[in-house]
Order: C-alpha cells, then sequence, then structure tokens
C-alpha cells in the first residue's frame, strides 16, 4: 500500500508509515546525512511483515544540528509512535551510525539494532572508503564530479547530483538507479557528519556503544567500498554480541542491487521476525 504521512508536533518530523499497523514496529533510519526518503523501496518490502516507520530527519535550521538533535528526535518517534512497544531500528550508512548512537543513549528502548552499509568509525576506514571509491572511478567521473560546483550553484541540488554520479561506484549490479531522496539538505549533513566526526574524535564513540543491550546484527555488501570487516572490527571491542554477515554482489545500497540484495533483505527479514530479547 502507498505510505502514509504524518507530521509530528512539537519537532514537525514528517513519518511515513508502511505495511501493517497491527504488527511489530520497525523504525527504518535513513543515510546521507540529509538524504531522507532512500530508505522508501526498503519500507515497501518490509511492510508485508511488520509495521514500518521511516522517519525524515531533521533539516538544517537556526541551530547547528548535532547527533544529540537526532538521537532527541529519534526517541520521539520512539515514544509517540510505538505505543511503549521496543522496536526494531534498521540504520543504513550514517542512519546505521545514528542507529548505534540512540541505542547507547536509550538502551532500554531498541528490541533490535539492524546496521546496512554502516559508516565509518576511524580515519584508517575511512582512507580504505576513499581509495576504493577512487580506484574505481573513471577520469571522466571524477572531471565530472570536479565540475559539480560551478555546473550547479544550489548546494542542495549539488549533493544530489553528487549521490547519483556516485552510485554505480558504490554498487555492484545496479537493478534501478532511483535512490529515491525526497530532499536533500546540504546543510544539515555537513553539521551532522562533522558532529559525528567531533565525537569520534574526542574517543565517545564507538566506546559509547558499550551501554547498548539490545541484539546488533551488521549486514554488509562485498562489494561496499565501505570496509566492512574493519568497520566491525572497530565495533566489536565495544558490542560483543555484535554479529556480521556480509554478501557478495551486493554494494552499498542493497535493495537496489540485482542479486545480493535479496539474500540480504531475506537474512534481515528473517532476523526480525526473530522473537524478542
Amino acid at each position: 500500500p502507498p505510505p502514509r504521512g504524518r507530521t509530528m508536533t512539537p519537532s514537525s518530523l514528517q513519518v511515513r508509515e508502511h505495511g501493517r499497523p497491527e504488527a511489530r514496529p520497525v523504525i527504518l533510519v535513513h543515510g546521507g546525512p540529509g538524504t531522507p526518503g532512500t530508505m522508501a523501496p526498503l519500507a515497501r518490502r518490509l511492510g508485508g511483515s511488520f509495521r514500518v516507520l521511516e522517519p525524515y530527519q531533521r533539516r538544517s535550521g537556526a541551530e547547528p544540528l548535532t547527533v544529540a538533535r537526532h538521537v532527541a528526535d529519534l526517541h520521539e518517534v520512539v515514544t509517540r509512535c510505538c505505543e511503549g512497544e521496543r522496536p526494531a531500528l534498521v540504520g543504513h550508512s550514517w542512519g546505521a551510525m545514528l542507529a548505534l548512537a540512540y541505542g547507547a543513549a536509550h538502551p532500554e528502548q531498541p528490541g533490535r539494532i539492524a546496521l546496512i552499509g554502516c559508516g565509518t568509525f576511524d580515519e584508517a576506514a575511512r582512507a580504505r572508503l576513499q581509495a576504493t571509491r577512487q580506484g574505481r572511478m573513471t577520469a571522466a567521473l571524477r572531471r565530472r564530479l570536479e565540475g559539480l560546483p560551478e555546473q550547479i550553484a544550489d548546494p542542495d541540488q549539488r549533493l544530489l547530483a553528487a549521490g547519483r554520479l556516485l552510485l554505480p561506484v558504490d554498487s555492484c549490479d545496479l537493478v534501478r538507479a532511483d535512490m529515491a531522496v525526497a530532499d536533500c539538505d546540504a546543510r544539515g549533513h555537513h553539521e551532522s557528519w562533522s558532529d559525528m566526526l567531533r565525537l569520534q574524535e574526542a574517543g565517545t564513540y564507538p566506546a559509547a556503544f558499550a551501554s547498548i543491550q539490545a541484539p546488533v546484527l551488521m549486514l554488509h555488501g562485498a562489494d561496499d567500498p565501505h570496509p566492512g570487516e574493519a568497520i566491525a572490527a572497530s565495533l566489536r571491542p565495544h558490542l560483543r554480541q555484535l554479529v556480521y554477515a556480509e554478501f557478495p554482489r551486493c554494494g552499498h545500497y542493497p535493495w537496489l542491487e540485482r542479486r545480493g540484495g535479496d539474500a540480504l533483505l531475506a537474512r534481515l527479514g528473517a532476523w526480525l521476525r526473530e522473537t524478542p530479547p
């Protein structure tokens, strides 16, 4: 069925709902930061078995966006929309990092946390990510990316264009090339990511994840330039319950992939259907 939009107050976050209202709640935490809507295809696939909530993260505004602000917004979604139930959180990329930050701040709330294409928590992993991307780019693609500031004045549109150009680089065998981005927020992207880096440099993350009580499942495409095994290794000292699974012929956006995404999504659905701990 088509998603039902709902606006929450006082934060006025848009929360799109999919699937069965009476079923177990699953909250999808989109990546970016600043690229809402990208998880809608996954939300529709999970909606056959779950009540899926797809909140759009707060846009930039009068005050700089921080991880703490996003965590507080996510807590409002959990408390207002889940009616006392412990939802599963399924985060993608930056959203996976935010789901962990939420689990650390509110360890009693999430029933489960799944990480898809999780982002990086140290400079070494980020260097590997960039090296892999650079190795996959053609000279023509590099020129197109370098020319975006001159070609596109609007920073939001420029972020969207960069994401579209990088999608094949981050993927293996796309069945569709529409990331379904609803509305880019370049300023919010910069503010949110800068605060995450600040917290990593201060030693807050990933150390704070030791307080997470929920089971954590990390699902990673083998062709994702984000180095899955290295990211998992950085998390394991703080998340003893972490289970890691890697999927061949699958990139950073599994629900857009021809083959690997089906296996990954089958594993995710089965895990979400297990009896909550």
